[in-house]
């Protein structure tokens, strides 16, 4: 194998990387490496299993350079903005936009991959309002499922517009894509970037939901005194056990499919009689006597095992709702809770 040249300026930031990982030891390095994505390690690996041979002068210097490095930086603070700013002082605006599009998106190395963490409602709100041909390109890069369920959202008869294309859809040229794909990043991907940003109600209602009912009250009686403002909107955003009475008879019954019954029976012991009915009436005659048994068989329970086994329930009635599986009301004809 070819040795290292002896200029080291003419190392790139890849082969610095390469020899300083080398150079920590088996221990070290391992943990270094599991903190990458595939993608840098095969990078890395590649460039490690071509360096040859490494003089110590290179070595030495490079960790000078390191040290000096991190030594005169003081505290270092990674964010958005310090990330743009560094990003600015060598790179022209449009390419830096388009990084930091990339990096606040959805995760996702590629831009089909992050079309992959979409939610599909959102993704197909975007696409109705797009060309069918577009609408073809974009549905034959991403997944099949996530596909399937993209297409199901769209208007009928705009849906069957899609499908003939894909149909008759051959190889599409590069240029075809590369303009979608810039199309997606610029107008889509963007947007939602910026509006990804969780409103601190919403934030704090989650933060809340987690609590248990004593430090729950204690802190939303403070809060009110305070703000009562911010109390009362914190309040409309919470999503509470008892809120499973908004589920319609197919949602508890897909919650039911879902759910530990060992959790359920703890859960319902807190729960109002109105909830408790709705529940056993979507349940069989078996199934429900069995679970009154089990309820009853528990005997007293701790407060705080309730509240554990009832926020599971409600986290599970969350993720059943984002991916479209069940629907939770807000309790107008016109409307739904989406989480």
């Amino acid at each position: 194998m070819g040795r290292v040249k002896e200029d080291y300026r003419s190392l790139t930031g890849p082969q610095k990387a390469a020899i300083l990982l080398l150079s920590l030891g088996e221990e070290h390095a391992a943990k270094i490496f599991s903190m990458m994505d595939d993608e840098e390690i095969k990078e890395i690996s590649q460039i490690m299993a071509n360096l040859g041979t490494v003089s110590s002068n290179i070595v030495e210097r490079l960790f000078v350079e390191f040290a000096d490095a991190i030594s005169n930086t003081g505290s270092l603070v990674g964010s958005y903005d310090t990330t743009e700013r560094l990003l600015l002082k060598s790179l022209g605006k449009d390419r830096v936009d388009a990084i930091m599009e990339e990096i606040r998106g959805p995760a996702g190395r590629t831009m089909w991959d992050k079309l992959g963490n979409v939610n599909e409602q959102v993704l197909a709100n975007y696409l109705k309002n797009e060309y069918p041909q577009t609408v073809a390109v974009v549905l034959s890069k991403i997944k099949a499922d996530h596909g399937a369920r993209v297409l199901g959202l769209l208007p009928e008869g705009f849906a069957m517009e899609v499908i003939m294309r894909m149909l008759h859809m051959e190889a599409v040229q590069k240029e075809v894509l590369d303009g979608v794909e810039k199309t997606l990043r610029t107008e889509f991907m963007s947007n939602l970037a910026r509006t990804a940003r969780r409103d601190a109600h919403e934030m704090m209602a989650d933060i809340f939901n987690n609590l248990d009912r004593n430090t729950e009250a204690r802190f939303m009686g403070a809060l009110e005194e305070r703000n009562r403002e911010s109390a009362e909107k914190i309040k409309q955003l919470m999503f509470t056990f008892e809120d499973l009475t908004r589920l319609d008879t197919q949602g508890v019954q897909t919650l039911l499919r879902h759910v530990e019954k060992d959790k359920l029976g703890l859960a319902l012991k807190g729960a109002s009689d109105g909830l408790k009915e709705i529940f056993f009436k979507n349940m069989s005659e078996r199934a429900g006597k069995m679970l009154r048994e089990d309820m009853e068989a528990l005997g007293p329970v701790r407060l705080r095992e309730v509240d554990e086994a009832q926020n599971v329930i409600v986290v599970l009635a969350k993720e059943l709702a984002n991916s479209g599986q069940i629907v939770i009301s807000e309790g107008k004809d016109d409307d739904e809770l989406v989480y």
